[in-house]
């Protein structure tokens, strides 16, 4: 059975500052409706102090999370350790969806790089700090960060491309539940 934390402490800060990946979960509020589980890279994760995190949301063919998160708030984060000693963390709690444009992701963004890409800021106020084993999670090296997202922006036309792409592209989720229309 996994631990259970007040908060995240300089321990728990600085093995998230060495995860290379994490994955987030959500689900609306329908029982029809689909759960949802994407993994995240880059330099996207902060943490802003002991009970908040957020990350940079960065466009793509999915509007899942920002939609659920609109909705509802609920949010799980997991980080599993794919190197060194095993270990799982979950942070639940509620997230708010900041938008590119608005005073409160220009409040955050500066916690981040500038991506081409970026959509929103996923900010969680966290409720849940909880560890777990990781024995049955495999070993992997990591070889780097994929530019693949990076490269896409830039092809788009920078921000005013991707801009479009979301309004196209990020207006609902596959369920039908509001996604980002930016101005």
């Amino acid at each position: 059975m996994g631990k259970v934390f007040a908060t995240i402490d300089d321990r728990w800060q600085n093995w998230i500052a060495l995860q290379k990946m994490f994955f987030v979960s959500t689900a609306p509020q329908s029982t029809e409706g689909l759960i949802n589980c994407s993994p995240k890279g880059l330099d996207s994760f902060r943490v802003i102090d002991e009970l908040t995190v957020a990350y940079i949301d960065l466009a793509g063919s999915g509007i899942e999370t920002v939609a659920h998160l609109k909705e509802n708030g609920r949010i799980t984060i997991m980080f599993c350790a794919f190197d060194g000693p095993p270990k799982i963390l979950r942070l639940y709690g509620k997230g708010e969806v900041l938008e590119v444009g608005t005073e409160a992701f220009e409040a955050l963004a500066h916690h981040f790089p500038q991506y081409q890409g970026a959509r929103s800021i996923i900010k969680v106020n966290v409720s849940r700090i909880q560890d777990a084993c990781g024995f049955s999670v495999p070993t992997y090296s990591y070889e780097g960060e994929r530019d693949t997202l990076l490269k896409w922006a830039e092809k788009k036309g920078g921000a005013m491309g991707v801009k479009e792409y979301i309004n196209d592209r990020n207006k609902e989720s596959i369920d039908g539940l509001p996604g980002i229309k930016l101005d």
